[in-house]
């Protein structure tokens, strides 16, 4: 009398694409560079020099960094520029910008070195669900490399997705 419990999402032509399995480790980290400014508000390019090189950037070995000032301070350019080239030296990845900034940099750039090629000509569900901090640009991007190879596109989870394109082939 009992019949067997068949399941058709695993067995159906589907591919699911989650974000977070591509999520790099390491930590992240938000360099403010406020506490280097004179009374926080004026960069003094001597002493800001001072502190980048007497700064110990190996602390930063493996990291991910977002160059941010979050004090309503001028900041030149340069400035930011030559905390980035200590940094780059250890890190991973640096940006000027928040942590938000940060994720959407890594995401471009894992997502334009992917192979798209399984996914080419079907069903595809764009994940939903996540514990990582996976910006909304992301799904913004996997959408601009799916779209023109993918049968159709779908967000959430397999019992319960949302629909977002459809091939007109």
């Amino acid at each position: 009398m009992a019949e067997e419990i068949i399941n058709r999402v695993a067995n159906s032509k589907l591919k699911t694409f989650d974000l977070e399995e591509i999520y790099p480790k390491g930590e992240r980290v938000l360099f403010d560079i406020k506490d280097w400014l004179f009374q926080e508000l004026i960069l003094k390019e001597r002493d800001f020099r001072v502190f980048v090189k007497n700064h110990d950037w190996s602390q930063y070995k493996n990291a991910f960094v977002a160059i941010t000032c979050s004090a309503d301070a001028i900041i030149p350019s340069w400035a930011y520029m030559l905390v980035a080239s200590e940094a780059t030296v250890f890190a991973n990845k640096v940006v000027i910008g928040n942590l938000e900034t940060l994720e959407t940099a890594i995401y471009q750039e894992l997502l334009s070195f992917l192979d798209y090629s399984e996914f080419v000509d079907s069903p595809v569900i764009i994940k939903g669900c996540a514990d990582k901090p996976i910006p909304n640009s992301a799904y913004a991007f996997l959408i601009e490399k799916l779209q023109p190879i993918a049968k159709s596109i779908m967000f959430g989870e397999a019992c319960s997705t949302v629909p977002l394109y459809k091939s007109r082939k």
